[in-house]
């Protein structure tokens, strides 16, 4: 069965962690999804970052959002969950950390735990 194409986008600012984590974990031999692309975002963003986001978006199947205490207000990653929308990009939230109560992204869905069972449920 082919992997699912997933985008992934987090805070940048807050969670880089998660990033590396979660592409950590698209790389097990069982794992029904790739990483084709992350949040473009940079500390410095390029001018066109969003333009390359929403081509990235636009060739995923899913977009993965890495959810942390502060993701729910990080402008890049609301600016790329509308890109999603506007795509009809199926939108995933997954709560980044264990501890801590979490505020999902607006208009990205419901929050879901970091655990392997939902990525290979969510992700496939």
């Amino acid at each position: 069965m082919a992997k699912k194409r997933v985008f992934v986008s987090f805070d940048f600012d807050n969670d880089r962690a998660l990033k590396d984590f979660i592409i950590g974990q698209s790389r097990h031999n069982d794992s029904p999804f790739e990483i084709i692309d992350h949040s473009l975002k940079e500390a410095a963003p390029e001018r066109d970052w969003e333009k390359k986001a929403e081509m990235a978006i636009s060739r995923a199947e899913i977009v993965l959002v890495m959810v942390g205490a502060k993701t729910h207000r990080a402008q890049g990653v609301i600016k790329e969950v509308a890109m999603a929308r506007k795509a009809g990009v199926k939108i995933v939230q997954i709560i980044g950390y264990r501890d801590g109560d979490y505020t999902p992204v607006p208009e990205a869905g419901r929050l879901y735990a970091w655990n392997w069972d939902n990525l290979k449920k969510l992700l496939s």
